[in-house]
């Protein structure tokens, strides 16, 4: 791992501890969506980080609630509460190994429709209202989530929560380009984490 990443992780924990990002008393007090970018050959370090970053935060912030998504056991959970039969996710699970991604997607894009996973994400979270949710796995769900549209969707469900989403890929400001080589998704409505 560079120093440049190392440095960036260091900063994570004091950025989320900051009144600007819990509170949303940072310009315009706007909630926050945040975006961690980092390169995706470094997947396991950030998974380990992550673990590490809740820890602390408890740690130096006992009576903060995180809420961790992580979104490939996300949509499991997902499908297995909306299809009571199992054998409609094994049977997905096939047609993407046998025909691939774009026979999947349309297989079950009525269950994808991006408004119902995010409500079912919002329900989820909002269970038990956290100060501050925590999502990954971004890489692990794509083409079933893509990450701009579930943020999209989600921006009016979490209120006043903010969210970091862990990306595996770059976030300009402007655009999403997952593992640093599909094509860029316009997403400008977060903020960079650490720059």
């Amino acid at each position: 791992m560079n120093d440049t990443l190392m440095k960036r992780l260091n900063d994570i924990v004091p950025k989320l501890l900051s009144p600007e990002l819990l509170q949303g008393s940072g310009p315009g007090n706007e909630i926050g969506f945040y975006i961690f970018d980092y390169p995706p050959e470094f997947e396991l370090e950030i998974r380990e980080h992550i673990e590490f970053v809740k820890k602390e935060l408890v740690k130096k912030k006992p009576d903060m609630k995180v809420e961790h998504v992580d979104l490939f056991r996300f949509i499991l959970e997902y499908f297995k509460d909306l299809f009571e039969d199992d054998n409609v996710l094994d049977l997905a699970i096939e047609i993407q190994r046998s025909k691939g991604n774009t026979e999947v997607l349309e297989y079950l894009k009525g269950a994808l429709e991006e408004s119902k996973v995010a409500k079912a994400f919002a329900n989820k979270v909002l269970a038990s209202p956290p100060n501050l949710v925590i999502v990954s796995g971004v890489g692990a769900v794509y083409p079933l989530i893509r990450s701009h549209s579930l943020l999209n969707n989600l921006h009016h469900l979490l209120e006043h929560i903010p969210l970091v989403l862990f990306y595996p890929g770059v976030y300009d400001g402007q655009g999403l380009k997952l593992l640093d080589s599909l094509p860029v998704q316009n997403y400008y409505r977060a903020f960079r984490l650490v720059p």
